[in-house]
């Protein structure tokens, strides 16, 4: 069936609505005004990062079902976007059934919004191989379950982002810290962790894999591999191409294929992994584009948020053009305000392919992701160093 787009704020508009409006909705918020969408974002909280590009915007709790639930049968959008991970997904799944649009599917929101649904589906559905693992729901099944899998080992709850509750046991003693920063850092509160057997990896990266509308059937296409550095679970430094033997590449293509394709629906998938040599283990999967794909903002001609964008509303994707090695770098503050203010940005910019996007969030309690560096050079390694040099040579006030 050939797209039909119609004009924002008028009876034709094709109408997309965000779940949540962080810095990575914002930039597909824009690739969708570009076609004339008319966007509408909810968020637990006013003026998120999405909401500041969108027509407009509701306030409520993305794991409130019934208000969810009431903001879309009043906006009544085309396609629903869940762009977080904690979600009433159960809300998504029944408005689903009575002809609602979910990205990519709302059991594909449902089964990743905790690493317990994607787990058993990769592990014990797809036989795709994984570190082993086991689930506790207390602390008694968990000192069980870290004396089975064995030390060390990696702790999470099942539903967190950004490295939230995330730890490594490397002693006994740091057993109970570990069960207690689990139980602080779970996005619907204390609950059900995850403990993973700690893998021997050469390194990771996220496959960003592209489910899209091509002569009205689906196909599969994919990004360059890209590398990240993390800190506590959390990115700081992506970059792309992340450099792997072929038999690696085609390895991780193929848990991606099969994973996504389970998943259903169309969209942008960022499928994380460990190598080892040649060997390749499934970590998780986002439905969504992924923050260590921001670095594909300057790295491709069609960003991972153009991509989602173009999935979404059902347009091709004939080709994605790779423009060289690139990184991304975090632009990290520390502190509490409401007042943030960014200097020396001119400085950064002086340097040649280089590019910084601050992310407009409204305050910082504690540690935060404020912005990125992106840089493209003749190889990766000169890129990563200079985007790091970058992110560094930002300075904010508070």
């Amino acid at each position: 069936m050939p797209v039909n787009i119609g004009t924002p704020l008028s009876s034709t508009a094709t109408k997309v609505l965000f779940c949540g409006g962080g810095e990575l909705g914002k930039e597909v918020v824009i690739e969708l005004q570009r076609y004339g969408v008319e966007i509408i974002v909810v968020d637990r909280y006013p003026n998120s990062p999405a909401m500041q590009v969108a027509h407009r915007s509701h306030c409520v709790s993305m794991t409130d079902g019934a208000a969810l639930r009431a903001v879309i049968e009043l906006e009544k959008p085309d396609f629903i976007v869940p762009e977080i991970e904690a979600i009433a997904t159960d809300i998504l799944v029944e408005l689903e059934t009575e002809g609602f649009h979910v990205i990519p599917t709302a059991n594909a929101a449902k089964l990743t919004m905790n690493r317990e649904g994607i787990r058993r589906l990769a592990a014990e559905e797809l036989c795709i191989k994984t570190s082993p693992y086991q689930f506790a729901e207390n602390r008694e099944e968990f000192d069980v379950a870290v004396k089975e899998i064995g030390i060390p080992c990696v702790i999470k709850p099942i539903m967190s982002s950004s490295g939230k509750g995330q730890s490594t046991i490397q002693t006994e003693s740091d057993i109970t810290k570990a069960w207690e920063y689990a139980q602080q850092g779970g996005r619907t509160g204390a609950g059900k962790v995850i403990i993973e057997g700690y893998v021997d990896f050469d390194y990771e990266i996220t496959q960003l894999t592209v489910r899209h509308l091509s002569n009205g059937k689906i196909e599969t296409s994919f990004c360059e591999p890209i590398g990240h550095a993390q800190i506590n679970g959390d990115y700081r430094q992506s970059w792309q191409p992340q450099k792997m033997s072929k038999s690696a590449l085609q390895k991780s293509r193929d848990i991606a294929t099969k994973i996504t394709k389970a998943l259903g629906g169309r969209g942008v998938f960022g499928v994380e992994l460990f190598i080892k040599g040649d060997e390749v283990i499934f970590s998780e999967v986002s439905p969504r584009p992924h923050d260590t794909g921001m670095v594909t903002m300057i790295s491709q001609d069609l960003s991972q948020f153009a991509l989602h964008a173009r999935a979404i509303l059902g347009l091709p994707i004939p080709s994605i053009h790779f423009h060289g090695p690139s990184a991304s770098s975090v632009i990290l503050v520390e502190g509490k305000s409401t007042q943030v203010s960014y200097q020396d940005i001119d400085k950064v910019l002086q340097q040649e392919n280089t590019q910084v996007r601050l992310f407009g969030k409204p305050e910082v309690v504690g540690e935060r992701r404020m912005g990125v560096v992106l840089t493209r050079a003749e190889t990766v390694e000169d890129a990563t160093k200079k985007a790091i040099l970058g992110s560094e040579a930002v300075k904010t006030s508070l």
